[in-house]
């Protein structure tokens, strides 16, 4: 590891939007030498940090040092200029154009007032051999593979900066493989002196590459941690907000589904998996039981969610809905099959603010009987009344629009949406995210009622003992993998998050 003085110094960050704070009295450092991981929960403001440093977002409070000069960069390139680069999770060059013009695209050298590309096909092939890769720069960057063009991007970052490189979810989309080769080129920059901030949700990565540890929560500062004094399964609940030592002690009133000796499974998959998305699983879900996937953020819940439901294709295993196999090749299909999903993000998957209550809420029982099957405006304004009546939401009348409800009224919409269609199976990805207290424990009630009344149910949260409150079962995930099921005595937060961390034996 490098020497004592920080590379990077941030103090007391803050930084709201439209008055909810992001970041409160934040402080981070970075030392040359080090990797240094950054870790937190959806929410956390590992991104917002990073924007702050990049120049992207103007902090409200605070001080940034490089090399104990304050500074204050106003947009990425003046960041990069400073010396801070970032590479993100989606790489963000041009795949229509050459690895060398990629690398050089906006600091071409020139020749005589004209663009060098000698030169530039021989820096780029110097920059990427300095990585140990060994490609014909001149071919265009889409017919390399992801890895490739992460290192592209790698290379492109240390050419224009040599002090801090930022590394955003950077194995996302590689397999093991190449996600080792990358964790070579983060050890090779290490030992040459570079400070590497490493952002992401895959623990064991950590625990390979990192030396150090930073954990926000809630836009707070959670503490600043040795990796090889911090175990897993302390990480985990550091990230989560649970005090280890007062886990044991939990307990949790939890509303029972009834116990049905007859269970009857509805879906069942054997080793169905999708590449790079999710590793092959065998699931079986029931019908009147409430199976809770869980997992940290980035595990394979969603992912396992959206192969479920046709979004993703999986390209191993078998899908059996009442014992008979099926191809889900599209949501029209599943929902055509009894299932129905309302997504974690409901802005950009979920309503159309620009519709009417009513026009959002028989949208995908319209899309289950047909386009030639048209709902006409009584039984849409039925349909509508019905649900406004039974999840309770809040509006002036069926014909508001949906943008002008607030957010937990617009997820009820998006229940409404669903539960329309009469559906066999539910599967709720963060249905009470950024919605009140109130809400949040009508739509689990909801949930219990649904499943004693027969439905198959599977709940995401990423609030364990929302999961607890709910499920009757459970499926652990991580790191795109489900590893666990867990019934009865063993659905408790500190077994869970035991098993998050890498079973018993890290908790011990």
């Amino acid at each position: 590891m490098g020497g004592n003085d920080p590379v990077l110094k941030m103090v007391g960050i803050c930084k709201s939007f439209l008055g909810v704070k992001a970041l409160q009295n934040v402080d981070f450092q970075l030392r040359a030498g080090e990797i240094h991981a950054l870790m937190g929960e959806n929410g956390a403001g590992k991104s917002t940090l990073i924007k702050v440093l990049t120049g992207v977002e103007k902090l409200d409070a605070g001080e940034i040092y490089l090399n104990q000069k304050r500074i204050l960069p106003k947009s990425s390139l003046e960041a990069q200029a400073l010396g801070i680069s970032t590479v993100y999770q989606e790489v963000n060059l041009c795949p229509n154009l050459s690895v060398a013009e990629n690398i050089y695209i906006g600091r071409e050298p020139k020749k005589m007032g004209r663009i060098d590309w000698k030169e530039i096909n021989k820096r780029a092939d110097e920059a990427l051999k300095k990585l140990n890769i060994s490609i014909d720069v001149t071919k265009p960057l889409s017919s390399y593979s992801v890895a490739i063009q992460q290192m592209a991007a790698i290379a492109r970052a240390l050419d224009i900066s040599a002090k801090i490189l930022i590394l955003d979810e950077p194995t996302s989309s590689l397999d093991e493989k190449e996600a080792e080769k990358l964790f070579e080129v983060i050890r090779q920059l290490k030992a040459k002196g570079l400070g590497i901030i490493f952002i992401t949700h895959f623990l064991d990565q950590v625990y390979e590459v990192a030396d150090r540890i930073t954990v926000l929560r809630n836009g707070k500062l959670e503490g600043e941690y040795d990796v090889a004094s911090l175990p897993k399964v302390q990480l985990v609940a550091k990230m989560i907000g649970k005090d280890i030592d007062d886990l044991s002690n939990f307990n949790k009133e939890k509303k029972e589904i009834s116990d049905r000796k007859d269970k009857t499974a509805f879906v069942r998959t054997k080793g169905l998996g999708r590449t790079g998305t999710i590793k092959p699983f065998d699931i079986e879900i029931n019908k009147g039981e409430v199976l809770g996937l869980v997992g940290l953020l980035g595990s394979g819940r969603t992912e396992t969610a959206r192969v479920l439901f046709g979004i993703d294709k999986p390209d191993t295993g078998q899908m059996y809905i009442n014992e008979k196999q099926v191809h889900l090749n599209s949501p029209k299909t599943a929902v055509k099959k009894g299932l129905a999903f309302c997504p974690e993000n409901r802005k950009t998957e979920g309503v159309f603010g620009d519709l009417s209550v009513a026009e959002n809420i028989i949208l995908a029982l319209q899309a289950k009987r047909g386009a030639v099957k048209h709902i006409k405006r009584k039984e849409q304004m039925e349909v509508a009344d019905k649900f406004i009546k039974l999840l309770n939401i809040k509006t002036s009348g069926p014909d508001q629009l949906v943008k002008n409800l607030s957010g937990g009224n617009q997820q009820k919409v998006i229940l409404a949406r669903w539960l329309a269609t009469n559906p066999e199976l539910l599967i709720l990805d963060e249905p009470t995210r950024g919605i009140d207290v109130g809400t949040k424990t009508e739509i689990q009630k909801l949930i219990i009622k649904l499943a004693n009344e027969g439905m198959a149910v599977v709940f995401i949260s990423s609030e364990l003992e929302e999961e607890l409150r709910c499920c009757t079962r459970m499926a652990v995930y991580r790191d795109k993998e489900k590893i666990a099921e867990l019934t009865g005595d063993k659905m408790n937060q500190q077994y869970i998050m035991q098993t998050i961390a890498g079973g018993q034996k890290d908790a011990e």
